[in-house]
């Protein structure tokens, strides 16, 4: 399973935000959305998640029909206070529904709140949880109807340090292990060094490059695009950071 996008263009009113861009998302991998506040990235999964009017092509595997099997994870994820962490994640399979919950269900539901730790909040109420329990809750709900593209926006940006990487490794294990296609936006990019298998790099509503990680996160690249001076550095496991020394110096 692919998704292609192709020319896509994106305007809030007379306001274009996305130009042009051509990106590909390939099946078991994890593609990483990187780039400065502002410059179109949750735009991005939007359209893809078909919330958005877009003009050129978005393909799923080729085709233009927007599949069922998409589990979207935004931004700013809200439910009502009330519902349980169970009722909440539960609305993730709600195609599978037909007006009643069965056993499958249930289950289904258990293990997905399992995986990501938080099974035992299962009962309790969204106002009585943490907001970093609150993304995962919502992490859980795109997973689990166990969709074949997986689309994430920020999914770790209220979580504390460890359980970012906890979640961006579970990310990356089940794209490989069930050959989804996973569009994530991420504002780490040490974190999308390590977990992203390829990575786009916007500016300004473009696309600057879609490749190999290790090729895009180059220093010249990032530098340029986030106007920092950076420093290269090789960690013991072989992969390779970017620490952002300062803000490039205004030419007077």
């Amino acid at each position: 399973m692919t998704i292609s996008l192709h020319g896509l263009r994106v305007a809030y009113g007379k306001k274009s935000v996305l130009h042009h861009v051509d990106v590909h998302a390939a099946s078991g991998r994890v593609l990483g959305i990187i780039g400065p506040n502002g410059c179109g990235k949750s735009t991005l999964i939007k359209a893809i998640a078909g919330l958005l009017p877009v003009q050129g092509q978005i393909r799923f595997h080729g085709a233009t029909q927007r599949p069922r099997a998409i589990g979207y994870m935004p931004q700013d994820s809200q439910a009502p206070a009330a519902l349980t962490v169970l009722e909440v994640v539960l609305l993730g399979r709600i195609a599978q529904l037909h007006l009643k919950v069965h056993d499958d269900d249930l289950n289904a539901v258990s293990q997905t709140l399992g995986s990501l730790g938080i099974g035992a909040l299962a009962p309790a109420r969204m106002s009585d949880i943490s907001g970093g329990q609150r993304q995962l809750v919502y992490l859980a709900q795109a997973l689990v109807a166990q969709p074949q593209y997986l689309l994430l926006d920020e999914p770790t940006s209220a979580l504390d340090i460890s359980h970012q990487l906890e979640v961006l490794a579970f990310v990356r294990g089940i794209t490989h292990a069930r050959g989804l296609t996973t569009v994530m936006v991420l504002h780490d990019l040490n974190a999308a060094a390590r977990y992203c298998d390829d990575i786009a790099l916007m500016s300004e509503g473009r696309l600057v490059r879609c490749d190999a990680a290790a090729r895009v996160l180059g220093q010249d690249s990032v530098s340029e695009v986030f106007d920092l001076v950076t420093e290269s550095l090789r960690c013991s496991d072989g992969i390779e950071v970017l620490v952002a020394i300062r803000k490039k110096a205004v030419a007077p």
